[in-house]
């Protein structure tokens, strides 16, 4: 074989394109974006708790609802996952580790409930009335 017919073969190895699977890499408007975003989405749960502003059950659901916005910033402009990365792959499983998250979540939160609903120690009228 000729070099020539080698280099037809190149399959496009000798360049430096890294956006394989359709999705793309980000840029320093990307990253500085998300780095911000990042920073107050840390700072005001941090104000709020440092302050007292809110009751502490407010607080905590504030902290939650940052928390989950800041997974979505970071997913999205650190780990650059989108409907197309990976031909979709990529937010199936997400979608399904989600699923499953909240399933075991919701799940040991009801039976631990249950369990402590249903396992408190009887009273002392009760247990003279127990055979």
């Amino acid at each position: 074989m000729s070099a020539d017919h080698n280099h037809d073969h190149d399959h496009g190895h000798g360049h430096d394109d890294h956006d394989h699977d359709g999705g793309s890499h980000g840029s320093l408007k990307d990253y500085t974006i998300g780095f911000l975003l990042s920073v107050v989405l840390t700072a005001i749960p941090f104000w709020l708790v440092m302050e007292k502003k809110l009751p502490p059950g407010t607080t905590a659901m504030v902290i939650l609802a940052f928390a989950a916005v800041q997974i979505v910033v970071h997913m999205v402009y650190f780990l650059h996952m989108n409907t197309k990365s990976e031909g979709g792959w990529n937010m199936l499983s997400l979608i399904f580790t989600v699923v499953l998250v909240v399933i075991t979540l919701s799940g040991s939160i009801w039976v631990m409930f249950h369990l402590n609903h249903n396992m408190m120690p009887a009273s002392a009228h009760e247990m003279r009335n127990m055979p």
